[in-house]
Order: structure tokens, then sequence, then C-alpha cells
């Protein structure tokens, strides 16, 4: 099955690296941006109209900022090009269809498909979308080809109702974002704690890398381990009375989610209640 014509509006990293890789499946791939920006080896800008650009795809990605999809649909249907025959989809994570919603009176198909990783360099984008996940919704066709994207892209589908696009998406952050903002936070404790920057810049990284592959084998309940998930309430309330104030907010509200997490591993009621209480007091 060949691939469908595919139109990128506003390349930025996920764009150019979802062209790239849709490039190296063979699907043809052109690009549009209001301005002219530099691209990665083979992209090419498609200079002049989009109309001619838009007639000439049969998907189309607007790959703006979450903030300028809405500003992008209204180019889009300025063009007069977008026809019945497309099929439209926004990157946005917490956006559903409605975000595309000037586009309704062409008769598109339209709908949102949103990668499931981070893409820094376009050029690492092919492999490091390659067995992620993309939370996808929209009509009925621009499903179908939201799961033909993914299935070029070697990722899985995963249908969202358009009502908990922001509460996926919620997720998401806290899977991603969270973990690095809380790497920064270990980091910023060791150095507090008398260890050289630049060894507290890595010193917790062999630890990160190992509770991701036991996550990944094991599953987050099973993976967790320390002082939690042993019901070690001594040593929560030593974490607690060394920590500074922010950083003591942060270990609370995440060491509850540690105990719900423990509890379900079989930490019993009285542990978890030594626990529970400590946490309490470092509240």
């Amino acid at each position: 099955m060949s691939g469908l014509r595919t139109l990128v509006v506003g390349p930025g990293r996920m764009g150019q690296g979802i062209a790239l890789a849709l490039h190296g499946a063979g699907w043809p791939v052109a690009l549009v941006a209001r301005s002219r920006r530099p691209l990665v080896a083979p992209l090419v800008l498609q200079p002049g109209d989009w109309a001619a650009a838009v007639r000439a795809a049969e998907l189309v990605l607007v790959a703006t900022p979450d903030a300028a999809v809405p500003l992008a649909a209204a180019d889009l249907a300025s063009t007069g090009a977008v026809a019945s025959n497309h099929a439209v989809l926004h990157l946005a994570g917490p956006l559903d269809r409605s975000a595309l919603s000037a586009l309704e009176p062409t008769g598109a198909a339209l709908g949102s498909f949103h990668p499931l990783q981070t893409v820094a360099d376009p050029v690492t984008a092919p492999a490091r979308l390659r067995n992620a996940y993309a939370g996808i919704e929209g009509d009925a066709r621009a499903l179908a080809a939201a799961e033909r994207l993914a299935a070029a892209l070697g990722m899985t589908a995963v249908r969202i109702p358009a009502s908990a696009k922001p509460l996926y998406h919620a997720g998401a952050v806290i899977a991603a974002n969270y973990t690095v903002a809380l790497a920064g936070l270990a980091e910023a404790v060791a150095r507090d704690a008398g260890v050289e920057p630049e060894v507290a810049a890595r010193m917790y990284r062999p630890l990160l890398a190992g509770a991701v592959a036991n996550l990944e084998a094991l599953g987050p309940v099973a993976a967790l381990t320390g002082p939690i998930r042993r019901g070690d309430a001594a040593t929560v309330r030593a974490h607690l009375a060394a920590l500074p104030p922010d950083a003591r907010a942060v270990y609370v509200s995440v060491g509850r989610v540690a105990l719900a997490l423990a509890r379900t591993a079989g930490l019993t009621p009285a542990a978890a209640e030594r626990v529970e209480s400590a946490l309490e007091g470092g509240g």
C-alpha cells in the first residue's frame, strides 16, 4: 500500500522528525511554513502559495505550537484548497479535533495525532518514534488516516475520547516532563549535600536508568523500591528533616503516590500507616 501524500504545516522539530520518518518509509512528503526556516536534509520547504501544496496532499499535519493550531487551521481554510478528500490532523497533546473547527465547512476529516515521545533533534526522530505510542482522536476517516500514519512510523495508535485529551496529556507531562524535573531536583539536593556539581549532574543517572529498566520489565507496582516500599518510616522522617521546604513538599506529594503503589504491592497496613504518619508530619 502506497503512503498518503502528506503535507506538514509549521515544521518544527516534531514536524520535521515525522516528515523524515515518512520520507524514509517511502511516503511523499512536503513542508510549508509562513516563514523560511532551515530544514534537515533531504526535507525541502515548499515555495510560494500554500494552495497548490494543499491540493496535492491527502493528509495534512498541523505541526505548529498548540496555541497556533486554530490559526493554522484558519490559514488553511483561507487557501480554499482543503476539500472533503483531505484528512487534517494536528499534533497538539491537550487539544481535540475542535481546534481545527475553521476547517469544518470544507468537509475534510478532522482529528489529532499526538506522538508520545520527545524529539530534541529531528534527525533522531525516526528511531525515537519507532515503538512509541500516539494518542489519536477525531472523525472516522481521520482516525483511519492516523492509524495508517502510526503504522508507517512504527508506532502504536491509541484512541482517546476527545473530552479526555487534557487528562491523557497530563499523564504524558507527568511521565516525561516531571521525570526530568525530579532528576533536576535530585541533582540540586545532591549539591546541597556537598557533592561536587559536575558529579551531582551525573551520579543519579545510572540509578534512573535502572529504575526505567525495572519499570519496563515489571510495571510500576513491582518496580517500586526504597524506604516507602519497605515501610521504613524512620528513613522517611530522616529524609524530611534533612530536605529544604520546597524539596520536602515534593517528597511528601510524590511519597503519597509511592505509598499507594506500595500498598498495592503488599505493604502491610501497619507499616503503611507508619509511613503515612511520617509523610503527614513532613507536610
